[in-house]
């Protein structure tokens, strides 16, 4: 496969969190202009404002993952983790159901691989996290578009 095919995760926090901070800091000036002449008006804008602007450079910061094959590699990117899997060491693929999806690798005898954790821990995952808002159809999809087969019908035993 020579050219990149990608997936980016959704993220609703991210988003809840920019529009969230963007919509204080329009309150803050907001009561500011209000009431202009008063200290307490504007102390409570300033406030909100401030906090608006703190919360929108959170949701600014907040990276959601990437997943991606070009050029014979799987890689996940979430930040500064990355994760390089060549393509043919893969066998097969599974979603994690709950609240907050996970994607796992098989390699290709059918067994789970190992990454290295996300929080740079000395302990090791079989799974890779994606977000509340990625729905499994789009992953399979995903996947299948790449040529990664899902588990129950992958071509190993």
């Amino acid at each position: 496969m020579s050219e990149t095919v990608r997936l980016v995760c959704p993220a609703g926090r991210k988003h809840m969190e920019l529009w969230t901070g963007y919509a204080l800091v329009v309150l803050g000036v907001v009561v500011i202009v209000a009431e202009p002449s008063h200290w307490a008006g504007i102390t409570l804008g300033v406030l909100l404002s401030l906090a608006g602007i703190a919360l929108a450079v959170h949701g600014h910061m907040l990276t959601s993952p990437v997943l991606e094959v070009s050029e014979g590699e799987f890689r996940y990117v979430r930040g500064r983790y990355v994760v390089r899997v060549p393509f043919q060491d893969i066998g097969s693929y599974y979603v994690l159901p709950g609240r907050i999806r996970s994607l796992g690798l098989c390699d290709t005898t059918g067994r789970p691989k190992r990454f290295p954790s996300l929080q740079s821990r000395r302990t090791s995952r079989t799974h890779l996290p994606l977000t509340g808002l990625t729905s499994p159809a789009r992953v399979d999809s995903f996947m299948a578009m790449v040529g990664i087969p899902p588990r129950n019908q992958s071509l190993t035993s």
